[in-house]
């Protein structure tokens, strides 16, 4: 049954700090690695309290495979007269610009932004993303699981094209709202995090990462972060994790908001894409490891790196990615006092 919060929050208890416009986003993508590319894009802009303003869509030309087209339906003959990313990113950052940029498991969404932007040597206007996973979490929303059709289907929005960047985009815009409008009504603090465009780009076997500093050397001459060896890149700030530190992660258990998690070695997924996952989850992101680290991933557990020495001698639980990454799926709400 459609919830409706049409009257949920009236003029005047209408957060103050809340954003002026959003940015409703869905793009589909010849896969989810570091260099696969966009192919379809759409954007539905709302009002400061989550009326549609009006939207847009278009198909990209990727100058590669689609990818999987038995999920996006988009084939190479229907891209091949389709307009490259350069060629609508300036129409793409009008509809972006100014806006909190929403999207379902937004990180992903975001990244693969920011990396065409960085192709096409631009930066995507975009300074906050919003992820209606996290804001879900928020409200406490009986769902069955994290799925775009279980959001749908929990606010009675009728999905039309799965995975077809326009109805994906107008299925999250039109349950967004509902969400916005019950966070208000209960003063709840929206999930937003900052979003840091990525500054270059470059196509060699050492993919770039998004905000990571540099350091590592590769032999393209650019470092993990898709900068020239040896430049300087700024640490990136990331707002203080609310929840207190409930101890060690325990096998066989779920994690939950507040543990301290670190990270080592190389990542399957992009490190920063990993790392804001589990900050939209509500875990501490440790750059160092010490007696607080609840554990540590690495996908090299027999390494000498000083993290995975530091948990050896601590005794710090160690899990791989893999793992990781499925206990991000169900991360335990932070104990209430």
């Amino acid at each position: 049954m459609l919830e409706d919060l049409t009257t949920a929050a009236s003029p005047a208890s209408w957060p103050a700090a809340y954003p002026q416009g959003y940015a409703v986003v869905d793009v589909e993508t010849t896969g989810l690695a570091r260099d696969d590319r966009i192919i379809s894009a759409a954007v539905y802009r709302l009002d400061a309290r989550g009326e549609v303003e009006d939207h847009w869509y278009t198909m990209v030309n990727p100058e590669r495979d689609p990818g999987p087209v038995w999920i996006h339906g988009l084939t190479s003959d229907m891209l091949e007269g389709a307009p490259l990313f350069q060629d609508i990113a300036e129409e793409f950052a009008d509809r972006l610009a100014d806006r909190v940029l929403v999207a379902h498991n937004a990180v992903f969404d975001w990244s693969m932004i920011a990396r065409e932007y960085a192709r096409a040597e631009r930066e995507a206007p975009v300074r906050q993303r919003l992820c209606t996973i996290a804001l879900a979490k928020e409200l406490n929303l009986p769902l069955p699981n994290h799925k775009l059709e279980s959001l749908a289907a929990h606010f009675g929005v009728v999905q039309q094209r799965a995975h077809h960047a326009l109805d994906d985009a107008r299925v999250l815009a039109e349950a967004f709202r509902p969400s916005l409008r019950a966070a208000a009504r209960d003063g709840v603090r929206l999930p937003l995090l900052e979003c840091r465009p990525l500054k270059e780009w470059s196509d060699s076997a050492a993919a770039p990462r998004i905000g990571r500093q540099s350091g590592g050397y590769s032999p393209s001459g650019y470092s993990s972060g898709g900068y020239p060896s040896g430049s300087w890149r700024p640490s990136r700030k990331r707002p203080a994790c609310p929840y207190p530190n409930p101890g060690r992660y325990e096998e066989g258990k779920p994690l939950k908001q507040g543990m301290r998690v670190a990270f080592s070695g190389d990542t399957s997924v992009d490190r920063e894409l990993l790392e804001d996952r589990a900050v939209e989850a509500g875990l501490h992101v440790a750059t160092s490891l010490s007696r607080l680290t609840s554990l540590l991933v690495t996908n090299d557990p027999d390494s000498s790196t000083s993290k995975v020495v530091k948990a050896r001698q601590f005794g710090t639980p160690v899990i791989d990615e893999a793992a990781f990454g499925q206990l991000l799926r169900d991360v335990e709400p932070a104990s209430q006092k």
